[in-house]
């Protein structure tokens, strides 16, 4: 599967996202060593904590199917800056790997790509 690919399914998952607070769609896509995906997207609540996000979503779905092996995540949203993952999805993703890439898209289609352990460096796994 090409990055665009795996980004035009982030951007399909978009489309189901809740976002009445916020109003900003967020897309994910989680692709495993096996090449299996699992979509997921932006999920709020008034109870801003209880608010899940894109790639947590599109994580849980991975793992409650049996998959841990995580190797490329897409996240596209519409803003002006590239949608990144917040901290504590970095956290989340890093039990999984740190090595896995993570591309994050912009207004535009256009994506930069890096490392998880380029965004974040001093994970505490243990």
């Amino acid at each position: 599967m090409t990055d665009r690919e795996l980004m035009d399914m982030a951007e399909a998952a978009a489309k189901n996202a809740y976002v009445p607070y916020s109003r900003f769609p967020v897309g994910a896509a989680l692709e495993c060593s096996d090449g299996s995906v699992f979509t997921g997207c932006n999920v709020e609540n008034a109870a801003l904590g209880s608010t899940i996000c894109a790639e947590r979503t599109a994580a849980c779905k991975a793992v409650s199917e049996g998959h841990t092996d995580f190797v490329r995540i897409a996240i596209w949203g519409e803003g002006k800056g590239y949608c990144m993952p917040c901290g504590a999805c970095r956290q989340f993703l890093s039990e999984f790997s740190t090595d896995m890439d993570v591309l994050c898209a912009k207004a535009g289609g256009r994506y930069v790509s890096y490392r998880l352990s380029e965004l974040m460096p001093h994970t505490f796994n243990y």
